[in-house]
């Protein structure tokens, strides 16, 4: 099993979710936060003093996959998906997971994520 973290602009979250429902991924976690990368933010002015925002807003996508090639099909398509070419598209990780139990019936592995 493979999890997928995506951490893309909010304004790709209609995309990126409707392109994984194409490809049959539909177990999925979404959290807005917030983050900075090579992007750095912008200055803006507050009450007339200049102000750095360093931590934009952004959506989280966790996605847990039975597969290796499931994990490569999912990033390509967020890959696609989210990317404007511009600094701040967002990142990917991909991690192995040991194990996973659903709660509501004590299964666990790929029978816990099917």
């Amino acid at each position: 099993m493979f999890k997928v973290e995506a951490i893309v602009r909010e304004d790709k979250y209609e995309e990126v979710k409707a392109a994984l429902n194409e490809i049959n991924v539909y177990g999925i976690t979404v959290s807005q936060v917030m983050g900075c990368g090579i992007q750095k933010g912008y200055e803006s002015h507050v009450r007339g003093t200049e102000v750095d925002i360093n931590m934009l807003p952004k959506i989280k996508f966790e996605i847990v996959v039975s597969t290796k090639d499931w994990a490569e099909k999912t990033m390509d398509v967020i890959s696609k998906t989210a990317n404007t070419g511009n600094h701040g598209d967002g990142k990917i990780f991909v991690t192995e997971l040991y194990e996973a139990v659903r709660i509501r019936t004590g299964q666990r592995g790929l029978e816990a994520i099917h």
